[in-house]
């Protein structure tokens, strides 16, 4: 039997005990016992994270993103749409992702890089669409990128399909390019009306090549939902929902589906929160001795400074987890995995999940906020990726530099310069991937929207990462120059 489930059934006869000897629910204490359950994912801990600040200190150049120029940032020129009444605008860019080869490594659609975004109207924080930009391949500079339109522009949604009819706002995911030559988007389904919710979503999209090389979006096809939870695995936003919500402080998150293939299978991995048969969220959480790490002293100290901290609910409330579904060959939902990873009692919210194979070992990466953490010495503008390595898609991941740190920055969030969404992309050979992100937060400056950060070079060997000295790229560039590569 599950811890948790034991747990819940010894308080809930606790507390009748207490209401038949005539305490009341005055009398009633939940008690808890320290514990080491483990659920063969691998863990962010709070003894690794506590570990990051003197770590930055030691060795800060080898971990923080490069500092990029602001008075030579650009918006993406072509990133034109329209606000609620039909005025022309220029969109913020934030997260993007480019069309990848079933390995990782940009794909090469008709002579075309193509990389999927979010944007929308700077003075309208729900207004979030996924659009398609492309350029030529070689082609190097930010004013290259042409805008192919809006994905779902004309949809026609299915009326059968349970959760596209709701959909409020498209978040972000991944796309591959088939053996057919077809572009395969995954992406994340987000339902305001129903609190949140957030479904892992399908569609192959169609592209017009005209002859004046200009590319656009002519629709999609095959469009439908893959998986929004099971509730044992992976919360779902009924449990979110049934227990609080918003009103809790909880945060609930399903999304950011990466697609990857092994072995001739497919899978998605996601961002996500624990569900009750792999470490669920509440106070016992606290005194599992697996979400801290480090040694038995350890444990206790950080135990007893956390039960009397002002982040002690934040900590219960704290599940977050790197999902795994497989899914057929036609991209419908298969089976459910145990996460990948998991950061109980840390943080809720770990986000992009960013998964390859280099060297016979898998590699995933995640984006998280300082803000959304509990941890001392961690503060809120503290900007995070963190990073992971096994030997196998079913082996732990364990933490890569010794505690998961791979960048950090810690700007103002009204700096032009301030970035987010690290995204690492494989290359065809060598140590050393690009990173893409976006820049300015959107809504913050008139003159400057939310667009492709400068890219920058991070080496990977082993189990050690490090940015690479005066790698800064152009913007939003997703492939080594051959000048860089030597």
């Amino acid at each position: 039997m599950n811890i948790q489930t034991i747990l819940k059934r010894t308080t809930a006869l606790t507390l009748t005990s207490a209401l038949l000897l005539g305490g009341g629910t005055q009398a009633f204490a939940q008690e808890y016992k320290n514990h080491k359950e483990t659920y063969g994912q691998g863990e962010i801990t709070r003894y690794d994270m506590k570990r990051i600040p003197a770590q930055l200190e030691r060795n800060k150049d080898r971990y923080t993103v490069p500092a990029f120029d602001a008075s030579k940032l650009k918006n993406i020129e072509s990133a034109k749409g329209f606000d609620k009444n039909g005025n022309p605008i220029l969109l913020d860019v934030w997260d993007t992702w480019p069309l990848m080869n079933p390995d990782g490594t940009v794909a090469n659609y008709k002579g075309y890089d193509l990389v999927f975004g979010l944007a929308g109207d700077p003075a309208d924080a729900n207004d979030t669409s996924i659009y398609l930009f492309y350029k030529k391949k070689g082609e190097e500079s930010i004013e290259s990128w042409k805008n192919a339109g809006k994905v779902f522009e004309n949809d026609v949604v299915n009326p059968d399909d349970p959760h596209l009819k709701n959909k409020d706002q498209d978040w972000s995911g991944s796309a591959v390019m088939t053996e057919e030559g077809d572009v395969r988007l995954f992406y994340t389904n987000r339902s305001d009306r129903e609190l949140g919710k957030q479904t892992l979503t399908t569609a192959q999209v169609n592209l017009n090549h005209s002859y004046n090389t200009e590319l656009t979006v002519a629709g999609v096809s095959d469009h439908k939902s893959i998986f929004d939870g099971d509730g044992e695995q992976y919360q779902t936003v009924k449990q979110f929902v049934d227990q609080g919500g918003f009103s809790t402080g909880d945060n609930h998150t399903l999304r950011d589906p990466h697609y990857i293939e092994e072995k001739g299978k497919k899978y998605l991995v996601f961002e996500a929160n624990t569900g009750t048969e792999t470490g669920y969220q509440g106070e016992e959480s606290l005194f599992n001795r697996a979400y801290y790490g480090g040694s038995k002293s350890f444990f206790k100290a950080e135990k007893e400074r956390l039960m009397k901290s002002n982040q002690k609910q934040k900590a219960e409330l704290a599940n977050g987890a790197m999902g795994i579904i497989e899914i057929n060959d036609d991209f419908t939902f298969k089976k459910v995995k145990k996460p990948l990873l998991t950061s109980n009692t840390v943080t809720d919210e770990i986000e992009r999940p960013n998964i390859f194979k280099h060297k016979g070992k898998w590699y995933l990466f995640t984006d998280t906020r300082g803000a959304k953490m509990t941890i001392d010495g961690i503060d809120n503008e503290d900007i995070f990726m963190l990073g992971y390595v096994a030997n196998s898609l079913d082996g732990k991941f364990k933490p890569l530099n010794r505690t998961g740190i791979v960048l950090h920055h810690d700007l103002d969030p009204n700096d032009k310069t301030f970035n987010y969404a690290h995204y690492v992309v494989p290359q065809k050979s060598g140590d050393k991937f690009v990173v893409t992100s976006y820049i300015t937060n959107r809504g913050f400056f008139e003159e400057q929207k939310s667009s492709f950060a400068p890219s920058f070079l991070l080496k990977i060997k082993g189990k050690r990462t490090s940015v690479v000295k005066d790698s800064i790229l152009e913007q939003g560039q997703l492939e080594i120059p051959t000048k860089k590569r030597r």
